[in-house]
Order: C-alpha cells, then structure tokens, then sequence
C-alpha cells in the first residue's frame, strides 16, 4: 500500500537519514554505549565526551555557551522545567503568557495557578501575534516571568521576541521563550535577542524524540529550582541518567538544521507559494495566522462550507491534523483558533498543513490537487 503524502511536519519531523546513523554508535556493545556519568572508565568519558560534542552544537544553533545548555527529555519538560523553576520558592509570583501557548505551557500555567500563583492571559490579535505593548502593559511590580512562543505550532506566526526581551531584561523580568517550532526554521541568536529561558525539542527538527534541551542563561539574576532530583545531573537543574544516543541525535539534527538554514528556509517558500498556488481555483479559502510574520513551512486554512474531520476523511491519501498533535483527540475546535476569534464553526473548518525537509514539489501539486477536488466533492453534496 502507498504511503499518504506526509504533511504533519509540525507534528514530528522524520529522523534524518545521518541522524539515524549518528545514533546507532552510542546503542550497540561494539560503540560507545558507556553512562556519561561513569567518570572511572573510558566507557563513560567517550560517552561524556559525546554528550558534550552535542552540547556544544546545540548550543551553537542559537549562538549560545555550551553551558547554558541542559539536557531534558523534550520541549515539555523543557518548559515546565522553566516555569516552575522559576517561581519555586517565591511569594506572591506573577507571571505573564498567552491563551494561545502550547499545552505543555497553557497547562502548566494554569496548574500554577491552582497553587496560587497569578497568571495574566494575553490575547492574541487574528493574526496570532502578541504586540510588545500588550506584555509591557501587564507588568506588576511582582512579575517573575514572562512565557510565549517564538513561532506558534498551529498557525506558523513569529512573535516579536527580540523588542519583548529587550524590555524585560531592562526591567529585571525573566523571560521564555518555547523555540521548538522554531528551531531550523529559522535563526535565533540569543545575544540579539533577549532571553533568560528557551525551550527546544529535537522531534522538531529531523532528531529523535525523547529528548529536547533547555537554554539556561548563565546570569546570577537567573535561577531556577529542579523540579527533578536524584543525582545532581546537569548542574543540579535536571537528574537522571543522560540519554547518549538521544542527545547525540539532537546535536547532529541541530548541525544539520544550521548548515542548512537558508537553504532549507528558501526550498520551504517555494513548496509553499507552489501550494497555494495550486488552491487558486478554490474559492473561500482562508489563511489563518499572518501572512507576512511567519515562517513557511505550517499552513492553516480554513475550507468554507466544509467541516475539517470530513474532509481529512476525504483526504486519505494526505497525512494533515486539525490541530496541534497534543489536542488532536479533542472533539472540541482548537483553542488557538478560538484565540484568535474565529467562531466555532470557522474553527471546526480548518486544516493545518506542515511541510518540511523531505517534502517534495511532485507531493505539493498532489496535494492541491486532492484538497480541490474533495474540497469541490464535499461542497456539492451539502
């Protein structure tokens, strides 16, 4: 049986082909398979040795110290790891982030909250974008952290970080940043723009899953207490044993996505334009988010006349969401959509499309193809 046309990059990426062979030198009793934190053998050292070569090319993707780098097991921990260790052990903490953040964000804001920390909601304008006036004018004098996303996972939209960070480093507020939609896509220099946090995920960006990272900037000013503890690891921010070849994975997934960059950026514009290009003859489209300040590789559309479920069932031979993955068993409509304004029912029409590394031309003009004729089908037997 033919494989449907995969385009669902937003919802993992694919291990690249080198990756995978990366990682297989760190699994088998013929490589380096040692604990990295085996320090009396040379098992371990080769092992520890690798984890830090991957450090250092995580680091290197977002202009960072090697040491501000720290292992987690994805974006989720990631973020977690940020926000709770950031307001452990304070009174009266106040924190800031959006109602259009990912679960792993939303959720943990709001447990927050439930043991009495205040959370002020940001609502996004209809392009998905939270304006630096909005996070400036929500500051409290007992504001210790501010949490958004550099690029939205359903509608692609970047968020003006480097003004927001520049004006939070002044005022003496941490700030974090989820980058996991952000990696590879494109670039992120943390010396030009202002972060104290930023949460990556190697899913995201042709690595293996299970593994993400947190940068941790090395000031006095940021602390943040482990929410994991047994062994001290990376620093005293995060226990338990490294996971070799996960983390020598992401850090050749990392390399490759900053090699790459442009190029890869320029090839995902022309997927793009070629796409919806071939939607033309499709009347009530609409694209969701902004249609300047984003990144080229997550669509969000939305089919007038046609309920998204039906035509993902008419799209068989495309593998596209409804949604971000964490919320795709919901029944309920997407509650980025529903942040941006659309009502339930423009909500319930939308479709996001995510391309990516391996997509190619031929499967772009399929797909347009196949949404414009079940688009056209569905609408004729209402």
């Amino acid at each position: 049986m033919k494989k449907p046309v995969y385009l669902d990059y937003a919802a993992t990426t694919p291990v690249d082909p080198a990756v995978a062979d990366e990682m297989i030198k760190y699994l088998t009793p013929d490589g380096f398979f040692g604990n990295p934190a085996s320090r009396s053998h040379g098992f371990g050292w080769q092992a520890e040795a690798a984890v830090e070569s991957a450090r250092s090319q995580v680091a290197s993707l977002i202009h960072a110290d090697p040491r501000e780098i720290v292992w987690t097991s994805g974006a989720t921990e990631s973020d977690n790891l940020a926000i709770k260790g950031a307001v452990a052990g304070r009174e009266n903490a106040h924190l800031i982030t959006s109602t259009i953040e990912h679960k792993a964000v939303v959720d943990t804001c709001k447990w927050l909250e439930l043991q009495g920390v205040e959370v002020t909601w940001l609502e996004p304008g209809s392009d998905g974008r939270i304006e630096p006036d909005q996070v400036f004018s929500a500051l409290k004098p007992e504001t210790v952290l501010v949490s958004l996303m550099l690029v939205n996972n359903e509608l692609g939209c970047v968020t003006d970080i480097a003004s927001i960070g520049a004006e939070l480093r002044s005022r003496g507020v941490l700030f974090h940043v989820d980058a996991a939609q952000a990696a590879g896509k494109l670039p992120i220099d943390v010396t030009s723009m202002p972060v104290d946090l930023m949460s990556l995920s190697g899913h995201k960006v042709y690595g293996p899953k299970g593994v993400g990272a947190l940068y941790v900037r090395r000031s006095a000013d940021v602390r943040i207490a482990a929410q994991i503890h047994g062994g001290g690891h990376e620093r005293g921010m995060r226990s338990g044993t490294l996971p070799t070849h996960q983390i020598t994975g992401m850090g050749k997934a990392l390399a490759i996505a900053e090699a790459s960059l442009e190029e890869e950026i320029t090839q995902l514009e022309n997927l793009r334009a070629s796409f919806m290009a071939g939607l033309n003859e499709l009347s009530g489209v609409t694209l969701n988010g902004s249609q300047t300040h984003r990144v080229p590789g997550i669509i969000n559309l939305s089919f007038e006349g046609v309920e998204a479920e039906s035509l993902i069932l008419g799209l068989r031979s495309l593998a596209v969401s409804s949604g971000s993955a964490c919320a795709s068993a919901a029944v309920e409509p997407s509650y980025v959509l529903r942040g941006i304004g659309l009502s339930d029912e423009l909500a319930h029409r939308a479709l996001r499309f995510s391309i990516g590394r391996f997509t190619t031309p031929e499967e772009m003009a399929f797909a347009s193809a196949q949404i414009v004729d079940v688009v056209t089908r569905l609408r004729a037997v209402r």
